[in-house]
């Protein structure tokens, strides 16, 4: 069975973009970390909007989905899951609940692993949620032609246990000498979780829920504010790309993580420069006080075609009747244009045109 050994990574050299991501994320987390101080309660707005948008992007990874409207209505908790879609769903937001409010608790251990999974798939009502797998799993392509090729087998379920016990032993060990930093650490620990893929079902979510796990327990709050989620759903393409690199091999302990670390270094980067282009907004307000104003800044930077929704997600220091009302008269005026109809309708720059 594989080994898990993270003190390669101490005489390992990087290659310069690695460094750079790093670096610039370290900066970015600075800016971060104090911003949150000065300012902890505007960003109330922000955390609600990316518990929805994380919950609903890393299950459309997996082809579960809802509706918008739908999405909104079960967090506010004014309706219920009336199927497995939505049940599966708001498993997963039980689960995100439990890391943000309590991630300084939650060991990197398989018990509590095995905990999570339990809590991800009680609403579905699955038997083996908070069980290791019981049957072999492969992780498989379709091709163009509609045929099915098996692209990496991984490790059998008599072996996954214990997989899993090293794994996590291996991680704590590194974490804990502080060599490596944990921004190397942490995709490559996800990289290794997903090759050993120990569940039946729910190992993409489990994923990402144990990539927010980690990046708060080092520190990296960045997913509380912006959905590393939608985030990696929007560049799922690069994702599985960056997957495939980092496996080939990773039976005989001769793969390379690499392209995965630098994958993931670019999401957590994205989410930081998200992040503070949103902080900017809610600084904007403080200036002059209009949603008119902060709406027609973000239109003003927005290339290509945008939605209310989007607005509302962008500008989290206005409430959604005032960004509407801003948009309305930004139409008006002629800054932008509306285009479609109904649930199709969009907006576009009136100088793109």
């Amino acid at each position: 069975m594989r080994s898990f050994d993270y003190s390669k990574f101490v005489e390992k050299t990087w290659d310069t973009d690695i460094l750079n991501l790093v670096a610039k994320i370290h900066e970015y987390k600075g800016r971060q970390d104090l911003f949150i101080r000065q300012k902890p309660a505007e960003l109330d707005r922000l955390i609600e909007i990316a518990k929805i948008q994380s919950a609903e992007a890393s299950n459309k990874i997996e082809g579960i989905v809802t509706t918008s409207a739908r999405m909104k209505q079960l967090f506010e908790e004014r309706t219920t899951p009336r199927n497995r879609d939505e049940d599966e769903i708001m498993g997963y937001r039980d689960v995100l609940n439990t890391i943000h409010e309590s991630s300084e608790y939650i060991p990197v251990r398989p018990s509590y692993i095995l905990q999570l999974h339990r809590d991800l798939l009680k609403r579905a009502g699955f038997s083996y949620g908070g069980h290791f797998k019981n049957v072999q799993n492969y992780i498989n392509e379709t091709k163009p032609d509609g045929t099915v090729v098996t692209r990496f087998t991984p490790v059998a379920p008599y072996d996954t246990a214990n997989a899993v016990e090293n794994l996590c032993k291996a991680y704590e060990q590194a974490a804990a000498n502080e060599k490596t930093d944990s921004l190397i650490l942490i995709p490559t620990f996800i990289c290794d979780f997903l090759c050993i893929h120990p569940f039946n079902d729910g190992n993409g979510r489990m994923s990402r829920l144990l990539t927010l796990l980690l990046l708060y327990k080092n520190g990296y709050s960045v997913g509380k504010y912006i959905s590393v989620e939608k985030q990696i759903e929007k560049t799922k393409d690069h994702y599985y790309d960056a997957l495939e690199k980092a496996d080939a091999g990773w039976h005989e302990e001769t793969n390379d993580p690499t392209p995965f670390i630098r994958y993931m270094l670019q999401v957590i980067l994205a989410c930081y420069m998200e992040f503070e282009e949103r902080v900017g907004l809610l600084t904007e307000r403080g200036k002059s006080g209009a949603a008119y104003d902060i709406v027609k800044k973000y239109t003003e930077e927005k290339i290509g075609k945008f939605t209310s929704a989007d607005v509302v997600a962008h500008c989290p220091s206005i409430g959604r009747s005032s960004a509407l009302a801003a948009l309305k008269r930004l139409t008006e005026e002629g800054l932008i244009i509306r285009e479609g109809s109904g649930r199709s309708t969009f907006y576009v720059r009136a100088d793109s045109k």
